[in-house]
């Protein structure tokens, strides 16, 4: 499965009501940290398939979603289970950490 992409109108339903597991990639156009990891998360949402959902969340367009769940600086990725914010990791990691992350959330 792809990224895909949630704002005010989807988050509620595709993050929130999701019933797997759903990584939250709240991110801007301008950050390159976010940029790096791209690629990465792109990846190990096709590789992981309908384990897991990664989800990419514009903070610019975005900003009360931000606010409503503090995120200070970016990226900032979130595990959502349940409706609920599972774990949290602050700033850019290579792919191996990222994954080794993100399957920790999915056993």
């Amino acid at each position: 499965m792809a990224t895909v992409k949630v704002d005010n109108s989807n988050f509620q339903a595709d993050v929130l009501g999701a019933k797997e597991p759903v990584v939250v990639d709240f991110w801007a156009e301008w950050c390159g940290p976010c940029k790096m990891i791209g690629p990465s998360l792109e990846e190990i949402a096709a590789e992981l398939g309908d384990k897991i959902k990664i989800a990419k969340l514009n903070i610019d367009e975005n900003p009360e979603l931000a606010a409503q769940y503090g995120v200070r600086s970016i990226p900032t990725l979130m595990i959502f289970k349940g409706g609920e914010v599972a774990d949290m990791k602050v700033g850019a990691a290579p792919k191996t950490a990222l994954s080794h992350w993100i399957n920790g959330a999915v056993a």
